[in-house]
């Protein structure tokens, strides 16, 4: 009876080895033409930092998403490290500035917005940047 148990549970996880979703593996998206520029309109209006009332600027940080998976890669985080003009981190303890909700396979622009707090310095410098998603959409609830 215990090897008869034993058997159920291996092939229980074989099964489930062969069947997961196939957005558990990430695919790396290089990203380059790295910029920024000031939003506008709607965008910039209302501005504070995170967990405090301090006003900030909003920028929308652009470039090139290379998809060379071949497959549409969804809910990729893009990591990057913003340092302002006195090459001081503008975003404390954090590099993971926002999400792309898709990216097809090839070169496809990209635009994340942040907010850095109006008392550092511009120009802004942008250094590290890469993301990384899924094969499938594993944050549903973003879409509609």
């Amino acid at each position: 009876m215990k090897l008869l148990a034993i058997a159920f549970v291996f092939l229980i996880n074989l099964g489930s080895f062969f069947f997961s979703s196939a957005a558990i593996a990430t695919t790396s998206i290089e990203l380059k033409d790295i910029s920024y520029k000031d939003c506008q309109g709607e965008l910039a209006l209302g501005n504070v930092t995170s967990g405090s009332s301090e006003t900030a600027n909003c920028f929308l940080v652009t470039g090139k998403a290379v998809n060379n998976s071949g497959k549409t890669v969804y809910d990729a985080d893009v990591f990057g490290r913003v340092y302002d003009a006195n090459n001081e981190p503008a975003m404390q303890n954090r590099t993971r500035l926002g999400t792309l909700e898709e990216i097809p396979p090839g070169t496809s622009d990209f635009e994340v917005r942040i907010s850095v707090s109006a008392n550092q310095p511009t120009p802004l410098k942008l250094k590290q940047f890469k993301a990384s998603g899924f094969a499938g959409k594993v944050r549903p609830y973003y879409y509609d």
